[in-house]
């Protein structure tokens, strides 16, 4: 079923594509590792698909959100994470960044950055009504990059909204000189240090449904330049997020970038500032994994 639609702050109608229900993720991947054979995949095309992907009612699955809650480090409640609803929404994402019309290969998208705005806690028992969707492809002094976005919402009414910024190499002169000389500034004092073990690669894809084999497999991640499986960047999101579950107001946005992957095994240094910044750095060199602010919006429930 597929109808138009323009969404507000859209200058392009989009052609909105109804399914009826979340595709799997398993099959996704698979098409995807089978397309960029050899790897490294060609250049596709310079403009997005004007096509969103939407299921509605999607309730959640009180088991899965508890074992979400426990491999991430969130309190058991019937409130959701600030980061579950990507969880809920990454294979429409995943849908959409598979399909021939998507300019980027799915495989070797770096993540980059993430952006949440929370816009009211949102209940466990609430069916959300989720829709996928890529704009601003845009060049980098690296390559590429896109935002995918996904919202969700109750009634008609937006609870939640996530961007996603991927990036993809690309053969361009120049640049990237100046991470390196950041990346040697000596990093705050830690409020927690947390041991990263290889198995939170596997709980975390198992549970996100995030299969890339560079958080699972050695040989996966030597594909791509990893000397060994590294975390998912979602997860460390997840991870600071609960650490400062005592500290988040009911309407927030929290945005972060991915610096440096974690290796697994790792250990990792967490901070937090007065000034609602948080990081994670190497407890080995110092160097930044992820650097995050929160700030504080106003409820659409008032």
């Amino acid at each position: 079923m597929t109808d138009r639609h323009n969404p507000v702050g859209q200058e392009r109608m989009r052609e909105r594509v109804q399914l009826p229900g979340l595709p799997s993720a398993g099959p996704l991947y698979r098409r995807a590792l089978l397309g960029a054979l050899p790897l490294g995949g060609g250049r596709r095309g310079d403009a997005l698909p004007d096509v969103e992907y939407a299921v509605d009612g999607v309730t959640v699955d009180t088991g899965h959100l508890a074992e979400y809650d426990r491999v991430c480090g969130f309190r058991l409640t019937d409130e959701l994470p600030g980061t579950y609803p990507h969880v809920l929404g990454f294979p429409l994402a995943l849908r959409l960044m598979t399909g021939a019309d998507f300019p980027l290969p799915l495989v070797g998208l770096v993540h980059v950055a993430n952006r949440i705005t929370v816009h009211r806690p949102v209940d466990a028992g609430e069916p959300l009504d989720l829709v996928a969707y890529a704009e601003l492809l845009r060049p980098h002094e690296r390559g590429r990059q896109v935002d995918v976005v996904v919202t969700a919402s109750v009634g008609g009414v937006e609870v939640w909204r996530g961007v996603s910024t991927y990036l993809r190499r690309e053969s361009t002169p120049g640049g990237g000189g100046g991470r390196e000389r950041r990346d040697r500034e000596a990093p705050p004092a830690p409020s927690a240090r947390w041991r990263v073990t290889p198995s939170v690669g596997t709980e975390y894809a198992r549970i996100s449904g995030d299969l890339n084999p560079i958080h699972t497999s050695r040989l996966g991640a030597r594909l791509f330049g990893f000397p060994r499986p590294i975390a998912h960047g979602m997860w460390t999101k997840a991870r600071c997020l609960a650490a400062l579950a005592g500290r988040l107001p009911a309407a927030y946005t929290v945005g972060v970038e991915f610096k440096r992957p974690v290796l697994l095994p790792s250990t990792v240094d967490f901070t937090a500032t007065s000034a609602e910044g948080f990081a994670l750095h190497s407890a080995r060199t110092g160097h930044p994994h992820l650097t995050g602010a929160l700030r504080q919006c106003r409820s659409s429930s008032e």
